[in-house]
């Protein structure tokens, strides 16, 4: 084998080996961001959709931390989510309460502004939004809270 060859093996295996180690350690819950958003998800144990939100945050560069509960009513009344917007699960991150489906831009925003509101909420379980891709897509709306229950849309996503 030639120098030339040898060497080319040598420094594609290198490359190879960096690029697998930067994998296996980006797969690591140990090696998460400590500079990024934290955000407590409550769901149940056995909603996909949940999950599938859960990663939408993750792939947004959120620190996701998820706590199971076969029951996620005390947190949203806990943390004063009005009764018609409840969706399948509750977040809580920077002290403001997220419910249901709402996209990460929209979450993002919410903390650059730092308005007087409890939070947002995508009601129910819109088609389309983050956790609820498929064929189908509806506009919806994610709504802002307070916690004397007072509401606005805060923005409309979907088909407009």
């Amino acid at each position: 084998m030639s120098r030339r060859a040898w060497l080319g093996i040598a420094a594609g295996g290198g490359v190879l080996a960096l690029g697998a180690s930067r994998w296996w350690l980006g797969r690591m819950p140990w090696a998460a961001d400590p500079h990024a958003t934290k955000i407590v998800v409550y769901a149940s144990p056995t909603c996909d959709c949940c999950r599938a939100w859960m990663r939408h945050l993750k792939s947004s560069g959120f620190n996701v931390t998820k706590q199971l509960m076969n029951d996620v009513t005390p947190m949203k009344q806990q943390l004063g989510v009005p009764e018609e917007l409840w969706s399948c699960h509750t977040a809580l991150v920077e002290g403001y309460a997220v419910e249901g489906h709402v996209p990460a831009d929209l979450i993002q925003k919410m903390l650059l502004e730092r308005r007087a509101i409890a939070g947002l909420a995508a009601p129910g379980m819109p088609n389309g939004s983050p956790g609820m891709e498929g064929p189908t897509r509806d506009r919806y709306e994610v709504i802002a809270f307070t916690r004397t229950g007072a509401t606005e849309v805060y923005a409309v996503r979907g088909l407009v």
